[in-house]
């Protein structure tokens, strides 16, 4: 797999490939509604949420947290993670302003 080069884009653009990535797989849109809906989880309950297992969604909770989209803190054997307010309000800003860009009159 090549290099993608990020450094040669700027912040802007970095934010919203970092978003798009966040939902480019339905599994962790599903997640992302959980952990908005239930403010929490610990990695267990959301096997009895969705049809993945545990290692698959430990892979998506992973990706997700090293887009900083979500946190995660250790409490005892247990991992809860949950929505990093801050970031995804920079990027639910960004892909907003993305999103207007578009001219109607364009075509």
């Amino acid at each position: 797999m090549g290099i993608s080069k990020t450094e040669n884009f700027n912040e802007y653009q970095n934010l919203i490939a970092k978003t798009a990535k966040a939902f480019a797989h339905p599994a962790r849109v599903a997640i992302l509604e959980y952990l908005i809906k239930n403010k929490t989880c610990v990695v267990g309950s959301l096997t009895e949420e969705l049809p993945l297992s545990q290692s698959t969604i430990s892979q998506h909770l992973k990706e997700l947290k090293s887009i900083g989209i979500i946190k995660g803190e250790i409490e005892g054997p247990s991992i809860c993670y949950c929505i990093n307010k801050d970031m995804w309000d920079r990027m639910s800003g960004a892909l907003r302003s993305f999103i207007s860009r578009v001219n109607e009159n364009c075509c």
